[in-house]
């Protein structure tokens, strides 16, 4: 049943490059689009606030099985706490408009408890933040340099399966701990975008 959720979530162009590989994207090098969203609790949270530190987004659904295989048997375990231990800032994004799956709060809450999340989850229902980064998949992930510049954009890692076990090549790329390595380090990003994989973004229109 998962395997046929997941199917029906992924992309299935047969010219595109294969999921989790490295590709092109027309927001590396860019200023990252800022935005102040409100988080589960009605606080506001605003990207510029955390100017200064990198920044780690990570589009989400609680509801779609990829994020859910993430989040219980692949990269997105305990991978914000690990990072933010180490100075950087995690976000998640639910750009679910009304209606649409993993939109409720109560189902975001329930994640945030199953999951032991300790990173704000922050509500995007007009869409307008997540097509502002191009984020079409969940999760969708987004590493934001202390300048404000976008560093990576795309998959968490080269196994589309979402649980780690089927990587792109054999070997197990995770390629957000990569980036935010490369960044920490002071040296360019040597794989700055990968094809994102998952569940596509749940937009009002």
């Amino acid at each position: 049943m998962v395997l046929s959720l997941m199917m029906s979530c992924a992309f299935a162009d047969p010219s595109a490059p294969a999921a989790g590989a490295p590709t092109t994207s027309p927001l590396v090098g860019q200023p990252a689009p800022d935005f102040t969203l409100k988080d589960l609790s009605g606080n506001d949270v605003s990207l510029a606030s955390f100017r200064g530190k990198t920044v780690v987004l990570e589009w989400f659904n609680p509801q779609c099985p990829f994020v859910v295989a993430a989040h219980t048997k692949g990269s997105l375990i305990d991978a914000a706490k690990k990072h933010q231990a180490e100075g950087v800032v995690w976000l998640a994004v639910n750009s679910g408009a009304p209606g649409k799956q993993g939109y409720e709060v109560t189902a975001n809450q329930q994640a945030v408890a199953d999951w032991a999340l300790g990173h704000p989850i922050l509500r995007d229902e007009s869409g307008t933040v997540g097509k502002a980064y191009g984020a079409t998949n969940t999760p969708n992930m987004f590493v934001v340099d202390p300048q404000g510049v976008v560093r990576y954009a795309g998959a968490i890692d080269n196994s589309p399966d979402g649980e780690k076990g089927a990587p792109q090549g054999g070997t197990l790329v995770n390629w957000v701990d990569a980036a935010l390595t490369d960044l920490a380090a002071g040296r360019p990003v040597a794989t700055p975008a990968t094809r994102p994989y998952g569940c596509g973004v749940k937009y009002g229109s």
